[in-house]
């Protein structure tokens, strides 16, 4: 397990963290209407490359003009696929932007009001010292799961989204590291319970500490 506490813990945080398709975006709006503080890092990292934006700008002037969309914003899914393809642009891209979206979370972290700060970050587990957490929270599914979702969410192609799972940390790295976990396999109802049920869990943590 990480260690939790440190002097960069400024408010109790736990870490929602599991793989692309698991669930994450529908399981921290469930948290965020029950009073946590979310901070979600894609949402920060879209927010960062916006027009016009600093950081868009280091990105295209990195990787060319191709990557803009007819109206000014990242393509996304080109970019994607280019540095899923190529390793070397994928560290080139997150030298630009993982900077940026740390100090963002942090700045967002210092200013929650809620009782206790969930951040967000499908890839936490390759870099967990850079963002100290409490606890860690899995939202977990099985392999066919992911592909079959993410092939009806975004019209994908199965091996893109396998290529996808593959840079992503494997399904039995992110169960033993995890604190909790939730297996999101059932219902919208059984994840919103579920979520419930951590949320309570977490409350009551807060109030032995």
């Amino acid at each position: 397990m990480v260690s939790r506490h440190d002097g960069a813990l400024m408010r109790y945080t736990v870490v929602l963290t599991g793989g692309i398709g698991s669930g994450k975006s529908v399981a921290s709006a469930q948290f965020a209407a029950l009073g946590a503080s979310v901070i979600d890092a894609d949402v920060v990292s879209r927010e960062l490359v916006k027009p016009g934006s600093p950081a868009l700008q280091q990105i295209i002037a990195a990787f060319g003009p191709n990557y803009l969309t007819p109206s000014g914003t990242l393509d996304r899914a080109a970019l994607r696929q280019r540095i899923f393809q190529q390793p070397v642009d994928r560290h080139t891209l997150e030298a630009i932007l993982h900077p940026l979206i740390r100090q963002c979370i942090q700045d967002q972290r210092a200013l929650a009001k809620g009782p206790y700060v969930m951040l967000v970050i499908p890839l936490w587990h390759q870099n967990p010292d850079d963002y100290p957490v409490d606890r860690v929270l899995l939202i977990d599914v099985p392999p066919a799961v992911q592909i079959a979702r993410v092939q009806q969410r975004d019209q994908a192609n199965p091996a893109d989204v396998a290529q996808i799972m593959r840079s992503q940390s494997s399904r039995e790295a992110l169960q033993a590291a995890a604190d909790d976990i939730i297996l999101n396999t059932g219902t919208l109802a059984e994840l919103q319970q579920a979520v419930r049920e951590r949320h309570a869990r977490y409350l009551n943590l807060l109030k032995n500490k």
